[in-house]
């Protein structure tokens, strides 16, 4: 149950600029389990606040991979205490609990397919040894999280079996998934107080290559279970956006890359009101 070491394959992708830009794809993926799906319908303030709601998400998926071990571990367990009582009936009329293990799996699976993915399209992509190395690791972050051997399936190919299944046979189009697509149509204002003539045209730019990104590198099974369309012309521009950001990325040096979540990391184990006792440096063990 260790969190990724530092200078680890999972320390190295999990927080790359690139992985960020499919952060909305996976939100969608994961409302659409039935289980999450109804949690983020009936506890989650997701449609009113969305940016504060993103912002959240970063400093807890930041604290676990990159805060050391004591705030990994603290942050799983608060985790888990959150969601313990997020519990009840969908619209069909399904019980449900956010701690149920085949969802909280879900979720995990999602954030270790993400990074790769990313790589895949905005990169050279990770070798096989690459691969499986990072999933490795990433086991130990689902046991942190409280996830079971069991529930954890032991290799990469495995677990791409695993996930296949899930998309085919368990993901559905639920109201969660629309109010995602919605917000990715029309991104709120980050603060109130930002004027909307000056926020629109970076709206519009922002749910344009949001959308670009989230529909086309969905299977395509699923963007057909969703009702997405996707043409031709959409992959193409999809193509020649991820060729603009690889190349834009190779002047970054890969330490720089992964700046962001190290100071988002920082500043979440090391705010006002933050246990002193968690307060670790980053990649502590």
């Amino acid at each position: 149950m260790r969190a990724p070491r530092r200078g680890g394959v999972v320390w190295r992708h999990f927080g790359d600029a690139r992985a960020t830009l499919m952060a909305p794809q996976l939100l969608l993926l994961q409302v659409a389990h039935p289980v999450v799906g109804a949690g983020v319908e009936d506890h989650s303030n997701f449609r009113a606040e969305p940016w504060p709601r993103l912002i959240r998400t970063l400093l807890s998926l930041s604290t676990v991979i990159y805060g050391g071990q004591r705030a990994a571990t603290d942050e799983a367990r608060r985790l888990i205490h959150l969601h313990a009582e997020m519990k009840g009936t969908d619209s069909t009329g399904r019980r449900y609990h956010a701690l149920n293990p085949e969802a909280y799996h879900w979720v995990h699976a999602t954030l270790v397919k993400g990074p790769v993915d990313a790589q895949s399209l905005f990169g050279k992509g990770m070798t096989d040894e690459e691969t499986e190395a990072y999933y490795r690791e990433m086991r130990d972050v689902g046991r942190v999280w409280g996830l079971k051997d069991h529930h954890l399936p032991p290799d990469w190919a495995a677990f791409t079996a695993y996930y296949d299944d899930m998309v085919d046979n368990r993901l559905e189009c639920n109201e969660s998934v629309r109010n995602v697509l919605d917000e990715l149509s029309h991104p709120a204002k980050p603060f109130r107080l930002l004027p909307g003539p000056l926020w629109r045209p970076f709206a519009r730019i922002a749910a344009h290559y949001a959308l670009l990104v989230t529909v086309g590198a969905l299977p395509p099974r699923l963007r057909d279970r969703f009702g997405l369309t996707w043409s031709r012309r959409q992959e193409r521009a999809l193509r020649r956006f991820a060729l603009g950001v690889r190349l834009l990325m190779t002047l970054v040096p890969p330490p720089l890359r992964i700046t962001g979540s190290l100071a988002i990391a920082y500043w979440a184990t090391h705010r006002p009101g933050t246990d002193p006792a968690a307060r670790r440096p980053l990649g502590a063990s």
